[in-house]
């Protein structure tokens, strides 16, 4: 008789296998051990062993030999079937000339079968060649472990091609499991990892583009980065390690996250506001009433540039619109121009800033003193240049002395490029202040008198 072919089968093992001790329930690849009639097999009476070994009943038994074989182990010992039916404990007696013991469970020894197979002429060299002829060749799992990780290996190999900035990334990845739950297989892995390094090396895109277009040039179809697909999940945690993004949930933290690399869900949703900047009718009419104006995506992309570096040279950034709000109130048309980022910075406000900076103009940012701030202004950094706007470890510790009652600071801890006295003051006070905190600070520095 000719072996079986050797399919996968479920953790319930061969029909009829019943239920034994947990480390024989392990999966494993098991043929069936049914034979149709063919001519005997080197060593091996095929059709007497089809009949002795090959018997439903003892499924159960070649699925616990075979396990033990491809986990490396000796067939010695016994093995044992909990619950038995009636022609299980019948296929027993007939294989061991006996009745098993009366019981719950069903116990044999792999030592007794073995000498039986060898005693009889059914297969000559034993228990471990009569599993292969019944249920095909049998490979180590050690050996399957050892292939398997290669195939991980080469399907991670496109993450060695990104620029040194995403190598960090290309190494977390390898490590937290994320290609795997999102792809399960390697031979899966293999295409999405090369699609998503694909995309990486395009990012950030500039002027912004929508993703669709982004996916139609750079992927397999504008439907590619999706939400929810695998592909757009592997690639926005990779745009968060380029662009420095903080951490967050939902749809608009996602989208946001999405545009600090340049790829928008549209050119109106993406805003930027702003104070007393000039360069077109409507900038000139709104800097002239000396009131705050919103700028879209849209606009920032269709003109360029929109806005013009004003007389000073200088552009004022701040994190939070309340002083934006409050430099109008006080100083309306006489307040320098001034941007707010109003959080994380959106496609408008980078492509606003870079546009000014292509320009000439100076960039001074101040944000909250806080790790959320700090890192708001290091992603800004990555992406144009500036300089700190009382945003130092002495305008830090100053504004401390004088908080009443500051919250204490929360998330780790970031670096401070620009200064690296920032982020030791922040971990020794260990509180956050806000920029509405030392508002009048910042307006001392706006006012007429002080250009």
């Amino acid at each position: 008789m000719s072996p079986a072919a050797t399919p996968s089968v479920p953790s319930g093992g061969l029909p009829g296998a019943g239920r034994g001790t947990p480390e024989d329930d392990a999966v494993v690849d098991v043929a069936p051990t049914a034979l149709p009639p063919v001519a005997d097999q080197a060593g091996i009476d095929t059709e007497r062993l089809g009949r002795l070994l090959g018997d439903p009943g003892l499924a159960w038994l070649v699925d616990r030999a075979r396990q033990r074989m491809a986990r490396g182990r000796p067939l010695t010992g016994s093995v044992i079937l909990s619950g038995p039916d009636e022609s299980q404990r019948r296929a027993a007696e007939r294989l061991l000339g006996r009745a098993p013991r009366a019981g719950g469970s069903l116990s044999v020894r792999l030592d007794t079968v073995d000498a039986i197979l060898r005693r009889s002429g059914v297969s000559r060299d034993g228990l471990a060649a009569a599993v292969v002829a019944l249920t095909g060749p049998v490979t180590l799992r050690s050996e399957v472990r050892d292939r398997e990780e290669r195939a991980w290996e080469e399907a991670y190999a496109p993450l060695g091609t990104l620029d040194a900035e995403l190598a960090d990334w290309a190494e977390r990845i390898r490590g937290d499991g994320l290609v795997r739950r999102l792809a399960r297989t390697p031979e899966a892995a293999g295409p999405l990892v090369e699609a998503a390094v694909r995309a990486l090396r395009a990012l950030p895109v500039s002027p912004p583009t929508s993703r669709a277009t982004f996916a139609a040039q750079n992927l397999s179809g504008a439907h590619a980065l999706d939400e929810g697909t695998p592909l757009a999940t592997l690639v926005l945690s990779g745009i968060r390690s380029l662009t420095g993004f903080p951490d967050g949930a939902g749809a608009a933290w996602r989208r946001e996250a999405w545009a600090s690399a340049g790829l928008l869900k549209d050119d109106l949703s993406s805003t930027v506001l702003t104070l007393n900047l000039r360069g077109t009718p409507s900038l000139d009419w709104m800097a002239d009433a000396g009131e705050p104006a919103v700028l879209t995506l849209r606009s920032l992309t269709r003109r360029t540039p929109v806005a013009a570096v004003p007389a000073t040279g200088t552009v004022h950034v701040c994190e939070n619109p309340a002083v934006l709000s409050a430099a109008a109130d006080a100083f309306g048309p006489k307040c320098p121009p001034l941007v707010c980022l109003q959080g994380q910075p959106s496609a408008a406000a980078l492509t606003l800033l870079r546009d000014l900076s292509a320009q000439g103009a100076v960039l001074l940012h101040h944000g909250d003193f806080d790790w959320g701030g700090i890192r708001i202004a290091t992603a800004l950094r990555r992406s144009l240049p500036w300089r700190p706007w009382r945003y130092t470890a002495a305008h830090y510790r100053a504004a401390v002395t004088r908080v009443a009652e500051a919250p204490d600071l929360t998330g780790p801890p970031a670096a401070t490029p620009w200064d690296p006295d920032l982020a030791v003051a922040l971990a020794e006070c260990g509180v956050r202040v806000e920029e509405e905190a030392v508002l009048d600070d910042l307006l001392a520095d706006l006012g007429p008198g002080t250009r």
